[in-house]
């Protein structure tokens, strides 16, 4: 009996310290995680000039909308990514900050927005990208995508991330910012939210990104329709007038259509142009009780949308086009006309 205690002894004491080496090794970790706050959004986060490292937007960019570096902000999805904030600011007299995120549903992007709204009640302006997701039809639309959606993020109560950061995610971006903050990694995503997804403009391609174009057809909103166009219901206009609701009377408010690559454009008269020509008309009626509201149409044919050279592929127009469009919100804000676009309000 003596002899079979003694012999499981130094298992026991091999199994006691491997368990405590364990919870020493996770507590490490987890120390590493929450002192380097790779989401700059913990509480009692130490200082330091965090930057965003997370490949996800949808955990970079709460930090960003709460920061006090901006008073204006951008919405959309990847078609508005490109608008460079360098560009608006000067144009706006604001300090814009990109939040545009890669196939973003109008849930996250609204989700998004209010976090910005809350952080600052005082917004100057607001900038919409609105594409075929704002124009579906039918009883409900999609929430979320494939991509993770850390609700906690979101929330006022910040404390909840503390048990949400031990996670592989999170220890991988915490080793991403350390190496940004001892100098060993540079730094791949903007500080204002920009980040150019394309390849740089000098390698563009044009016979290859006629390729992407070439077998593109028109992009037509999905969703239940039956009856004439004026009985449709757009289930995210509710959510449009909700935020334009949350900014300030006095603050500016824009609301464009993309500008697609005419190859995505429906012909007038078709079904799917009655689709998008009545989601036109319900996002004017949401905007004309909002003050400082501005509606503009860049999603028809025009010199930008008529030219495959614009594009690499049908809604990823290149940096220059992306420039332009800043100059042309700018001058339809101005009252200034344009075959670039239509003012679709105030009419």
């Amino acid at each position: 009996m003596s002899s079979s205690t003694s012999s499981s002894d130094p298992w026991r004491r091999f199994f006691r310290l491997a368990a405590v080496t364990a919870a020493v090794v996770l507590g490490l970790v987890y120390a590493f995680v929450v002192l380097i706050d790779p989401y700059d959004t913990l509480p009692l986060s130490p200082p330091a000039h965090r930057v965003p490292v997370a490949g996800n937007q949808r955990f970079a960019y709460p930090s960003l909308a709460r920061s006090p570096r901006f008073d204006s902000a951008l919405i959309g999805t990847s078609s508005s990514r490109l608008l460079r904030p360098d560009v608006l600011n000067p144009l706006f007299g604001a300090r814009f900050v990109n939040l545009a995120m890669n196939d973003a549903t109008v849930y996250e992007q609204a989700t998004l927005f209010g976090v910005f709204a809350r952080a600052h009640p005082a917004a100057k302006t607001m900038i919409v990208g609105l594409d075929y997701r704002w124009c579906v039809t039918g009883p409900d639309y999609q929430k979320l995508t494939f991509r993770t959606f850390p609700e906690w993020m979101y929330q006022d109560n910040l404390w909840v991330g503390y048990r949400e950061m031990f996670n592989l995610y999170a220890i991988q971006s915490a080793g991403q910012l350390f190496g940004v903050l001892i100098g060993v990694k540079k730094p791949d995503q903007g500080l204002d939210g920009y980040t150019s997804f394309v390849p740089p403009d000098a390698t563009y391609d044009a016979p290859r990104a006629l390729t992407h174009l070439q077998d593109t057809g028109p992009a037509i909103p999905v969703g239940e329709r039956s009856g004439p166009p004026e009985t449709w219901t757009y289930p995210t206009m509710p959510v449009l007038r909700d935020m334009l609701r949350t900014m300030p009377a006095g603050s500016r408010k824009i609301l464009f259509f993309i500008p697609y690559n005419h190859r995505l454009l429906t012909q007038a008269g078709s079904p799917g142009a009655e689709v998008w020509d009545e989601c036109r008309r319900r996002v004017v009626a949401e905007a004309k009780p909002m003050p400082n509201t501005l509606v503009i149409d860049f999603m028809r044919l025009s010199p930008i949308t008529n030219q495959d050279e614009n594009y690499w592929d049908g809604i990823h127009y290149r940096t220059g086009i992306a420039d332009r469009l800043a100059q042309d919100m700018a001058a339809a804000s101005r009252g200034e006309a344009s075959d670039d676009y239509r003012v679709l309000w105030p009419e």
